[in-house]
C-alpha cells in the first residue's frame, strides 16, 4: 500500500530549487533582479544589460554591452525555411502557438543542437532570444502584409525589435518605454513557464526544448494571457462613466477583473508602479487618454471595493496599446521579455543538474481483479 503525504496543491510555498536569479519579495512589493532591486534598474538600465546581468551575474561595462549587443541583434535573423513555416501558419492561429512551433523548429537549424556545452549554450541563448524576437516581429509584419525588415546594427536590441515589428523607428520615449517593459518582465521567480522549462532542461532535453515547454505554459490564461483580457475588457467599456456599473456587476458575479491581485504580492506589484508611469506618458501625448482614465478609474473601484491593487498586467496592456503593438501580441511580447529569464534559469539548472521528479499521493484503490472482455 503507498504511504499517504500531504499534498500542496499548486505546490504553494514548496521550495524546489536554489536560485541566484531573482527574488519575488511578495510581503514587502519588491522584485530583485541577481540582488538589484528592480527600482534601482528600471529607467536606468537596458533591458540588454538587464539580460546580461541574469545570464552572467554582474551588469557590464560600456565593452562587454557593445559587444553583447551586437551579438543579439546580429541574430536576429531566420532561416528562410522558418520564415516560410510563418506564412504557412493560418491566419486566425494563436501568435503564441505559432512563435512556440516557430521556435521548436528553429532547434533543427541551430549549428549547435544536441551540444549542452556551457560554450554551446551560451551562443544558442544569444540566437534564441534574439529569433523568439525575429518571430514575432516576422509574424506581424507578414499578417499585416508588409515587408521583413532587418535589424538597425547600430542600435540596441529593444530598439530594434520594436521596429522590426511595427515597421518605424521608436523615438526616445519609445525606446525607453519598449526597453523598461522588457526589463520589467525578464524574471520573476519560479513562475509557471520557468518551471516548465527546468523541468525540461532537468532532462537535459536541450534549450530549444526547454523553451519551447515554457511558451507552451506562457500561453495559458492564468500566467500570460491577462494583459490581452485587460485590453478586451477596456474596449468594452469604452467610456468612463461605465466603469462604476460594469466593475460592479463583475464583482457581483464574482468574476475575476483581469490585472488585478497576484497569488504572491501582499502589496504592490512593484512592476506596475513603473508601467502606471510609463501608461501616463504615452497616453498623454496621444489618442489613448481616454485609455488612461478608465484604467485610473477602475483602478480606483477595484481597490476601493476589494482592497486589490493592479498586478504587471494592467497597465502593461495601456503600455503596449501606446507602443502601436496590437492586442492579439500582447503575450508574445511578455515572451520576448520573459526569454530572458527562462534562458537564465537553464543555464542554473545546467550547471547544478539533477532531474526533476518529484513524487505524487496514489488514490486509486488497490487490489481490483480482472475481468475478460468477454465477461465485461
Amino acid at each position: 500500500m503507498s504511504e499517504q503525504r500531504q499534498t500542496v496543491r499548486g505546490l504553494q510555498e514548496v521550495v524546489a530549487a536554489d536560485t541566484r536569479l531573482s527574488f519575488v519579495d511578495g510581503a514587502n512589493g519588491k522584485l530583485y533582479y541577481r540582488g538589484y532591486d528592480i527600482d534601482e534598474l528600471a529607467g536606468r538600465a537596458s533591458y540588454a544589460e538587464t539580460v546580461y546581468l541574469l545570464w552572467y551575474g554582474e551588469l557590464p561595462d560600456a565593452q562587454e554591452l557593445e559587444r553583447f549587443r551586437a551579438e543579439l541583434v546580429g541574430n536576429m535573423q531566420l532561416p528562410t525555411q522558418v520564415v516560410e513555416l510563418l506564412r504557412l501558419s493560418p491566419p486566425n492561429a494563436n501568435p503564441m502557438v505559432v512563435l512556440r512551433t516557430a521556435l521548436s523548429a528553429l532547434g533543427m537549424f541551430d549549428p549547435d543542437g544536441g551540444r549542452n556545452t556551457e560554450e554551446a549554450n551560451d551562443r544558442k541563448a544569444k540566437r534564441i532570444l534574439a529569433q523568439v524576437a525575429c518571430i514575432v516581429a516576422s509574424l506581424h509584419r507578414i499578417r499585416s502584409g508588409a515587408p521583413l525588415l532587418s535589424p538597425d546594427p547600430r542600435s540596441g536590441f529593444a530598439w530594434n525589435f520594436l521596429y522590426i515589428f511595427r515597421g518605424r523607428q521608436p523615438d526616445e520615449l519609445e525606446q525607453r518605454v519598449i526597453d523598461s517593459l522588457l526589463m520589467l518582465h525578464a524574471d520573476h521567480g519560479l513562475a509557471a513557464s520557468t518551471f516548465a522549462g527546468r523541468v525540461v532542461v532537468s532532462t537535459q532535453a536541450g534549450m530549444h526544448s526547454a523553451i519551447s515547454a515554457s511558451l507552451a505554459s506562457l500561453k495559458g490564461p492564468l500566467h500570460g494571457g491577462a494583459n490581452r483580457a485587460v485590453m478586451e475588457m477596456l474596449e468594452e467599456i469604452e467610456h468612463p462613466e461605465h466603469v462604476e456599473e460594469y466593475i460592479e456587476s463583475m464583482l457581483s458575479a464574482g468574476e475575476r477583473i483581469m490585472g488585478f491581485g497576484h497569488r504572491i504580492y501582499k502589496t504592490e506589484d512593484p512592476r506596475s508602479v513603473h508601467l502606471r508611469k510609463y501608461s501616463e506618458e504615452l497616453c498623454a501625448r496621444g489618442e489613448l487618454r481616454c485609455y488612461l482614465d478608465l484604467s485610473h478609474r477602475i483602478e480606483k473601484i477595484v481597490r476601493e471595493r476589494k482592497g486589490i491593487r493592479p498586478n504587471v498586467d494592467f497597465y502593461s496592456a495601456t503600455v503596449q496599446r501606446a507602443l502601436g503593438i496590437p492586442k492579439e501580441y500582447y503575450t508574445c511580447i511578455f515572451a520576448v521579455a520573459r526569454c530572458a529569464g527562462w534562458i537564465a534559469h537553464c543555464m542554473e539548472q545546467f550547471a547544478d543538474n539533477r532531474l526533476i521528479r518529484p513524487t505524487s499521493n496514489y488514490i486509486g484503490g488497490f487490489g481490483r481483479a480482472f475481468v475478460p472482455i468477454e465477461e465485461r
